[in-house]
């Protein structure tokens, strides 16, 4: 996440993240959310907040969550894919990327990246690997693509394909212009074969618009609904997987004795780089 606090240096002492409990943070709220404890007063209210406002909300973590494990369980699977970059990771919670991709394909190798202080406080749940495969967490901003390939390399091998996961946080940049730069920049550095796993909330809902103005006014970062053109367009250049850019609710859906389920109005798209 897009967090602007610095870490703090003494002589002879490592950095140590500053957490700032007064305003509300997005892994934070997503984690309360998502029914975890790493979270403050302030993460909360805001969650509770919005929740309030938008009932649906608590439905829009939980299918996120839910269409990203479908995701990488089918690249792990069908796709064969061994090698996942997870951007804008937020707090460990249940299925974790790794959990997901090592249960499929034990050699899986999973690079996680953040820049919340509490995100890399909690890193160390993040790199639990089973002996076939590996982890590693990156403390860097999304803007930052050298750093994190850089990185990234320590644990990766880019000569093969790697799928780069960005759920919720291309919003997190101020223009889709940005956005798109910042997928370009990761996607060229890998081969063909390589997959992108993109998800963000559409402006297409006005009720949905009015909550993330709530969010903005307190909330940090700020999060910017996009067109569902604008959010396709983080895919130029890929093939998409089939059904292509869906409700994150009808990507590849679990059998359900209830029916489809409703839309939520987050898209989800998984691409192939030719």
């Amino acid at each position: 996440m897009l967090v602007t606090e610095e870490n703090d240096l003494s002589a002879g002492e490592e950095a140590k993240p500053k957490i700032d409990t007064t305003v509300p943070q997005t892994a934070r709220v997503w984690n309360y959310w998502l029914g975890g404890k790493d979270n403050y007063a302030v993460d909360r209210a805001l969650g509770d907040e919005i929740a309030k406002a938008f009932p649906i909300m608590l439905d829009i973590a939980r299918a996120d969550r839910a269409v990203l494990n479908r995701a990488v369980r089918y690249l792990a699977g069908e796709a064969g894919i061994r090698q996942f970059l997870d951007v804008g990771t937020g707090l460990p919670t249940a299925n974790n990327t790794h959990e997901v991709a090592q249960s499929v394909a034990p050699e899986s190798r999973i690079v996680y990246v953040d820049y919340d202080p509490l995100v890399l406080v909690h890193a160390r749940a993040l790199l639990t690997s089973g002996p076939e495969g590996a982890t590693d967490y990156i403390d860097a901003d999304i803007r930052d693509t050298a750093t994190i390939l850089r990185e990234a390399g320590r644990t990766l091998d880019f000569s093969k394909p790697v799928a780069v996961i960005l759920s919720g946080i291309l919003a997190h940049l101020p223009t889709v212009e940005e956005a798109r730069s910042v997928v370009r920049h990761i996607m060229d550095a890998l081969p063909s074969g390589s997959y992108l796993v993109a998800l963000d909330g559409t402006d297409t809902n006005p009720e949905l618009n009015e909550v993330m103005k709530i969010w903005n006014q307190t909330a940090n970062p700020p999060y910017t609904m996009r067109s569902p053109d604008e959010i396709a367009s983080y895919f130029e250049g890929l093939e998409f997987v089939e059904p292509g850019l869906v409700d994150v609710t009808t990507w590849r859906p679990d059998p359900s004795p209830s029916g489809p389920p409703p839309l939520l109005d987050n898209l989800v798209g998984v691409a192939r780089k030719p």
